[in-house]
């Protein structure tokens, strides 16, 4: 159903994901593809509100389960809107996060039931998964550390204990054990030189 290739880049936080989705953008279009870069939750103007609603620290307490439905509310209107035409055309669908974050951040971080997600899942993606996921992968206290020294404004995820991005690191790297043919993990600990040597390397079977 898809003629383009669709890429995610997954991680923790202070991976280094959007510096390095900036460099795949420009190797792909160096290489002649059209590239449509995105991120989750958002992509659209109605994804971007939920984004909002998702990202803003809040005195207001937000349940697990609300949490999650409007992951996947975000997520199915994005995929209807622009990833799904993108594919259809032919081009190149280049996602800041996907459907494995909502496994490691609410399924591993927030300790819901990955069978719950996996119904969600099904019923939002209808079979539509990434060509390829690029998981940054660093640990978590040197993530932790950069988010600090970028001095920008927190989000409601940021201001979690390092117990829960411990949980969501190790979910992330479960599912590149389950999944190794679409999730290849990215050392995100080196250089930035050494990051992208390894992501050329990874992205060129599909060119």
């Amino acid at each position: 159903m898809m003629n383009g290739k669709f890429i995610s880049i997954e991680g923790v936080e202070g991976a280094g994901k959007s510096t390095q989705i900036s460099f795949i953008h420009d190797y792909l279009v160096e290489k002649g593809k059209t590239v449509v870069m995105t991120r989750e939750p958002g992509g659209t103007e109605l994804s971007e509100k939920i984004r909002e609603l998702l990202l803003t620290p809040s005195e207001l307490a937000m349940g697990v389960d609300t949490e999650l439905l409007l992951m996947f509310a975000a997520r199915a209107e994005h995929i209807k809107q622009l990833i799904a035409p993108a594919l259809a055309r032919g081009d190149w669908v280049l996602c800041d996060r996907f459907v494995d974050a909502t496994f490691a951040y609410q399924g591993g971080g927030r300790g819901v039931d990955q069978q719950r997600i996996q119904q969600l899942a099904d019923w939002t993606l209808k079979d539509l998964l990434p060509t390829l996921t690029l998981l940054f992968d660093l640990p978590v206290e040197l993530g932790l550390k950069r988010v600090v020294e970028r001095n920008e404004a927190i989000d409601r995820f940021e201001q979690e204990k390092v117990t829960f991005f411990e949980q969501i690191r190790a979910s992330y790297l479960e599912s590149a054990l389950q999944n190794p043919e679409r999730i290849k993990v990215v050392d995100a600990s080196v250089s930035i030189p050494e990051i992208q040597q390894q992501l050329t390397k990874l992205l060129s079977p599909l060119l």
